[in-house]
């Protein structure tokens, strides 16, 4: 059975950090670009951070440069997701997803072959 599931969400006061793991089972992410999004209420599902399957390619998204890094370990079958400096903007249900497609062809409109079923972040003030 294919899953991703996340873990590492949780309450964090503005200005602090938060680590996301996403762990793969019932495949290997080795030849899968990953990514994360995020839906806060009331808001489409945005991509925020991408990494492709050789690693060396990755997209953030504007509001979220220099802020979060997104990493993975092929050996382990996860990706991470580094917030540093959240902001109550960032409170969101964050979600990992992966594809064996190029991220950029699937980022922007939010159509992985997998999703993971999302960990609630919430920043406060």
């Amino acid at each position: 059975q294919v899953q991703l599931v996340e873990s590492g969400g949780g309450l964090v006061q503005s200005g602090g950090s938060l680590r996301l793991s996403c762990a793969a089972s019932g495949f290997t992410l080795d030849y899968y670009a990953v990514c994360w999004f995020r839906q806060a209420p009331g808001k489409e599902r945005e991509g925020v951070a991408c990494r492709s399957s050789s690693g060396g390619d990755t997209y953030y998204a504007d509001s979220v440069k220099g802020r979060f890094t997104i990493s993975r370990d092929n050996a382990k079958n996860t990706v991470s997701l580094q917030m540093n400096g959240l902001k109550p903007e960032d409170t969101a249900v964050y979600y990992c997803a992966a594809d064996p497609r190029l991220f950029r062809r699937w980022v922007l409109v939010g159509s992985p072959a997998y999703w993971g079923q999302g960990t609630q972040v919430t920043v406060s003030s």
